[in-house]
């Protein structure tokens, strides 16, 4: 009997195929929120740097709020620690918005070579995207996209706004609800939607591999309290869904880049599923261990030289001191010696002297003087009445 398979048939083999051509895998240590939780401990997020100016971002469990309602001047920022390993991807961000009837901020998306900027008006030289959410233009918001390849300072550009290469109109304060903000970048070119509707596209743009994933947030004076649900990295080839990403965090390669001198080379760490014969978990707790020894012993090693550095360094100031400086000292601790001398003998000649004799010979004319008061005084008010008393009989 012969099988045959109808027109519809074919269409639905044909929506199958493409399904599967398109299928998008997730990327578990570039994304948070896909699985409905954002911390698993409400502390930290697996894989991302939290970071705040001004205040500490809050993790909550279905939500990251950036920056606050209150204060203003506030920043935030999520970076992801490893690198994109794939060259076709797509990033989906849902984020809110809310704030006073002027509140103002600005939100960022940044896909770049190193982590740390801010915003797109107070970085640097930076390699690399990133897609600026703001009331630009005064039209109640605006999406725009911006490209650096290293040479450019954004922070000293006398019109970062110019040098924005796409667009598009985004009314993002107050919504209530979240807005979806995807960006995909594969071998058909670079676009970016809004809630599923288009907003600007280019195939100009080839986005090297390796770059970090981040998110800011910043506001002014009177705030907007920036607010993000989840952010989801997804590739179609089908590799990352089973293994880990293969770049490095970037904790790591800045504690390699700043290691001690001479220091023995620092084991990469390792997923614990794949460590499971004894006799390998043996020689990998062995590895650790001894690679742990070397560090410290270099530890020492540097630490026995910055004492003999700063030992050096005391002696060859004491040296440049000069010779008056020692003889000008002793010369005033001269002085200072006769001084105490000389109080330590006005202090026994006070100590050592009777002056009850002195008292009393003060005492007896004080009496002396009294008794004359006594004995004078009545005798000479009354020749004084007595010649008042004549002068006013002749005045009369």
């Amino acid at each position: 009997m012969r099988s045959t398979i109808s027109s519809s048939g074919l269409a639905v083999v044909g929506v199958l195929f493409s399904a599967v051509a398109t299928a998008q895998y997730v990327i578990k240590d570039l994304s948070f929120g896909h699985d409905g939780q954002i911390s698993p401990n409400g502390r930290a997020i697996p894989h991302w740097h939290v970071s705040g100016e001004g205040h500490t971002p809050q993790l909550l469990s279905d939500r990251v709020i950036l920056t606050p309602p209150a204060p203003g001047s506030t920043r935030g920022a999520l970076w992801a620690e490893y690198g994109m390993p794939q060259q076709y991807w797509t990033a989906e961000m849902s984020f809110r918005a809310s704030g006073q009837e002027r509140g103002s901020g600005n939100f960022q998306m940044w896909y770049v070579q190193d982590d740390g900027a801010n915003s797109v008006y107070t970085v640097g030289k930076f390699d690399g995207l990133v897609l600026t959410v703001d009331q630009y233009g005064g039209k109640g918001g605006m999406l725009r996209g911006f490209l650096n390849d290293g040479t450019i300072s954004y922070k000293d550009h006398h019109s970062v706004d110019g040098l924005a290469f796409g667009h598009c109109e985004f009314p993002y304060r107050n919504l209530g609800a979240y807005s979806r903000v995807r960006v995909t970048n594969d071998a058909h070119g670079f676009s970016v939607t809004v809630d599923d509707k288009p907003c600007f596209s280019t195939n100009e743009i080839n986005l090297p591999t390796g770059n970090h994933f981040g998110m800011t947030a910043a506001t002014a004076d009177n705030p907007d309290s920036f607010e993000v649900s989840k952010f989801i990295t997804s590739t179609t080839s089908a590799i990352s869904r089973d293994e880990p990403v293969k770049s490095q965090p970037r904790h790591q390669q800045q504690a390699q880049e700043h290691h001690l001198p001479n220091a023995p080379e620092q084991v990469a760490d390792a997923d614990p599923s794949t460590v499971r014969r004894q006799e390998e978990q043996f020689a990998d707790l062995h590895n650790r261990l001894q690679a742990l020894s070397h560090q410290i012993n270099e530890m020492f090693g540097e630490f026995e030289k910055l004492g003999r550095t700063v030992s050096e360094k005391h002696n060859d100031i004491v040296n440049k001191l000069p010779a008056s400086s020692e003889s000008s000292i002793g010369a005033l601790s001269r002085r200072l010696e006769n001084i105490e001398r000389g109080l330590e003998r006005v202090q026994k000649d006070v100590e050592g002297r009777d002056y009850q004799q002195h008292f009393s010979n003060l005492q007896q004319a004080v009496e002396g003087v009294r008794g004359g008061i006594h004995e004078n005084l009545p005798d000479t008010l009354k020749t004084s009445k007595s010649i008042s008393c004549r002068d006013y009989s002749r005045a009369y």
